[in-house]
């Protein structure tokens, strides 16, 4: 198993991408084929070989095809097929970022997978989005080079609205503040922050919230074996009022009682490491 995470070296492009991140799976690699993708409220664009075949499932809809595409914001777990040998690399954008790069009509596409030419969405010949792939795992810095290369003239094309911008104030905030009191952190009132945020990222307030605890919780518990893990200390921890409201939540959020998680561990983080950006 080979993988990466790096941020852009471009100021310009790290306005609006959190990372770049490389992942590939070998044929004598040993790993859990059919891992959870947990509930994300960031998009990411996945660059893949033309034959490369991807499957996502929700509750028995499954959504597949091959090459390059978008894995959007999503508010439910998806199980992929990780059976088969694969390499890919991910650019992970910042919550909202598609509205403020002319993207807005993919926000449409919550919980959605969507077929993508990279030729056509980064200018990107074929022959270069091969070599890419082929150099990814030995050449990371290289790798990222590249990607701040193609994606520079897109994301130079941006333009920001009030509600993009009131949007980025607010990102920050919901990792050290109650959803209600955002507004007051921001001096305007609270339905304008909602109103303006629902209308960058499709999702509320709160909605973000979660997702990003779910992620803060998923790396606490990925540093803990299954036996020291003690459930009401990590209800606490994380603001739950008791440990039934984290079984409700977890349940709620990837399909799993804490203790049939602590057992299973089937997400990606599991199944791929917590690969810290670089």
């Amino acid at each position: 198993m080979k993988n990466w995470k790096l941020p852009p070296k471009n100021h310009k492009i790290a306005k609006y991408v959190e990372c770049y991140w490389f992942l590939e799976k070998e044929l004598d690699d040993v790993s859990y084929q059919q891992p959870k993708l947990n509930p994300d409220p960031t998009a990411h664009y996945i660059i893949a070989a033309n034959h490369q075949q991807y499957y996502y499932e929700h509750d028995s809809t499954a959504q597949r095809g091959v090459g390059c595409h978008w894995i959007f914001p999503h508010r439910q777990s998806f199980v992929m097929d990780h059976t088969n040998p694969f390499c890919i690399i991910g650019i992970k954008f910042k919550v909202g970022a598609l509205y403020a790069l002319g993207q807005d009509q993919l926000q449409f596409a919550l919980d959605k997978i969507q077929l993508s030419d990279v030729t056509e969405l980064l200018s990107m010949q074929s022959i270069q989005h091969e070599s890419l792939l082929n150099n990814a795992a030995q050449h990371p810095q290289a790798t990222v080079e590249t990607l701040d290369e193609v994606l520079l003239s897109w994301i130079s094309q941006s333009e920001e609205d009030r509600h993009s911008e009131l949007t980025r104030k607010v990102l920050p905030l919901l990792d050290i503040s109650p959803v209600s009191e955002i507004g007051k952190a921001l001096h305007c009132s609270q339905r304008t922050v909602e109103r303006s945020f629902l209308k960058v990222t499709h999702l509320t307030l709160k909605q973000c919230k979660s997702m990003i605890q779910l992620e803060d919780i998923l790396s606490y518990l990925y540093n803990k074996d299954e036996d020291s893990i003690n459930w009401p200390d990590v209800a606490y921890k994380f603001g739950f009022s008791d440990q039934p409201h984290l079984i409700r939540y977890l349940k709620s959020t990837i399909g799993e009682t804490p203790a049939n998680y602590a057992s299973k561990r089937n997400l990606t983080i599991d199944t791929y490491g917590d690969f810290e950006v670089n």
